[in-house]
């Protein structure tokens, strides 16, 4: 199960760019493209069981945002979103030029005082 890794490197990630501050977060958001490979109940699962092991992370809840997978057509000049996994435009023509979908980011941390909360 590699959203286990994920979740502990999330908060690695937060560990450093917050140092100290770790104790206070009280809210993840993340933003996940569906090619990400990442699925949302497997990754609060994960999350779960990070917060078995440590307590320092108790207070803070976990906030799975999925992004649908987006293409972009050069022959129309049009983005069109992806459906059960065909990549092909609206006009027709097959796409391989992915402009959203790939995603995995940390896109909001909130704090226990509102006023840090910070968005990516």
């Amino acid at each position: 199960m590699h959203e286990i890794s994920l979740v502990r490197n999330i908060f690695k990630t937060l560990e450093d760019e917050f140092p100290g501050e770790i104790d206070r977060v009280r809210g993840i958001h993340l933003t996940v493209g569906l090619l990400s490979n990442v699925q949302p109940i497997l990754m609060q699962n994960a999350f779960e069981a990070v917060l078995e092991d440590d307590p320092r992370y108790k207070k803070t809840s976990l906030h799975v945002e999925v992004l649908p997978v987006l293409i972009f057509c050069d022959d129309c000049n049009k983005t069109t979103e992806v459906h059960n996994y065909t990549f092909v435009c609206t006009c027709g023509k097959p796409s391989k030029k992915i402009v959203q979908g790939e995603e995995l980011l940390i896109s909001k941390v909130e704090f226990a005082d509102e006023e840090l909360a910070i968005e990516n």
